[in-house]
């Protein structure tokens, strides 16, 4: 292929791209009043500034992999409990062995990675056993072998609720587990539950749903007028495919128009106009960092979601259902019919949040959660009190 047919091409898959965020409510025209005022090598210079000193992803834990069905290898990290925390009030179980402690096991979201609970993983570290993993494609996960090469096929919800329990079963293979899910996370744990409810029965003693849904996503009109939301269902799956067949020369494109895809980012993780711009930048790192092939190979498995049938599995347990008021993606009404589904679960909606809620309103999200786990014994009520977003634990 010639350089100038090459061009064409990543500039082809360029505007396809921006088509889609032109209509996706002014987002590019911010962009654009952006660049009137603000010059270009400023803005990459501050990128940079950013990426270099933003606090933000920096938290590692003990590294290990387990196995997927389909061979995949998914990484995860463990932070253990320090040893001068008090233990939670536990069951009395017979025998001498002391019972395994809890473990709070955290799922991420769509073209996201671990690292999006840096602050809720910050505010828990030393007082709880907790489980960080990568999704398939996802972060330091290892890609998809289900959907490599020719014969490849598209993820599905479910084989992600089989890919959690590969993670549960090396990294947490006894004792209580809390299940925390962002968003596709979220839908991971249904898909756990809906494949494996005696699993769920016997070791699940709390869920916590933050921005997620159990079906109807093909409703959502990701703020867009209905002619543009049916415009984009009806040539996205298209575009996507086409874009994920010529991955090197979309990449190419993705970054000469930064700019725009900065502000897509932005309209749709957050909510509020005061984000951090050290926060928006680094949720922007993650994104970019998903290749356009994988955002292809998952995208159909939104549409194919639902898992209504299979939340009666967690009625018994205490649940946290939480979303951002202004949630684009994954709609408020969604969680509030999570909590309808599912009646003892603790409803909160977050004033001016986004879909990325967590990382938007990190206090709201992590006092909810201390709370959950409270509920479930996984910390006594005095440590729980203690669980806050302490900027000296940000990146230690």
């Amino acid at each position: 292929m010639g350089e100038s047919s090459s061009t064409g091409t990543w500039r082809r898959a360029g505007f396809a791209g921006a088509a889609i965020g032109v209509l996706a409510a002014g987002a590019a025209a911010g962009v654009a009043v952006e660049r009137l005022t603000v010059g270009r090598s400023v803005r990459q210079k501050a990128r940079l500034a950013l990426d270099s000193t933003g606090p933000y992803g920096g938290l590692r834990g003990t590294p290990g992999r387990a196995l997927a069905d389909d061979s995949t290898v998914l990484y995860y990290e463990v932070d253990e409990v320090a040893a001068d925390t008090p233990p939670a009030r536990r069951r009395r179980l017979f025998g001498r062995k002391e019972p395994a402690p809890v473990t709070v096991v955290f799922s991420h979201g769509y073209c996201l990675n671990q690292d999006s609970w840096h602050f809720q993983r910050a505010a828990l570290r030393g007082l709880v056993r907790t489980v960080h993993w990568d999704q398939r494609s996802h972060g330091r996960s290892g890609q998809g072998v289900a959907q490599s090469g020719a014969d490849g096929v598209p993820v599905t919800i479910d084989q992600l609720g089989r890919d959690l329990k590969a993670v549960l079963d090396v990294a947490a293979p006894e004792g209580p587990l809390v299940l925390v899910g962002h968003s596709m996370g979220g839908m991971t744990i249904m898909a756990l539950a809906d494949r494996y409810p005696e699993f769920v029965r016997d070791r699940v003693v709390g869920v916590a749903f933050v921005g997620t849904s159990a079906g109807k996503l093909g409703e959502v009109s990701y703020g867009l007028p209905i002619a543009g939301v049916n415009a984009v269902r009806r040539v996205l799956p298209g575009v996507l495919r086409a874009l994920g067949s010529q991955a090197e020369l979309v990449e190419r494109g993705r970054r000469a128009t930064a700019d725009l895809f900065a502000g897509l980012i932005k309209k749709y993780s957050f909510a509020s106009r005061d984000v951090d711009p050290a926060v928006a930048r680094f949720a922007e790192r993650m994104i970019e960092s998903t290749p356009i092939d994988v955002v292809a190979a998952f995208y159909p498995a939104f549409a194919e979601h639902d898992k209504a049938a299979a939340l009666p599995v967690l009625r018994a347990l205490p649940v946290l259902a939480l979303a951002g008021d202004h949630d684009l993606v994954t709609p408020s009404s969604h969680t509030e019919a999570i909590a309808d589904l599912l009646p003892e679960a603790e409803l909160v909606i977050v004033p001016d949040g986004g879909h990325l809620v967590m990382l938007e309103h990190p206090e709201a999200v992590t006092d909810r959660l201390a709370d959950l786990l409270v509920r479930a014994g996984a910390v006594p009520e005095t440590a729980a009190e203690t669980v806050t977003v302490r900027p000296e634990t940000r990146n230690s």
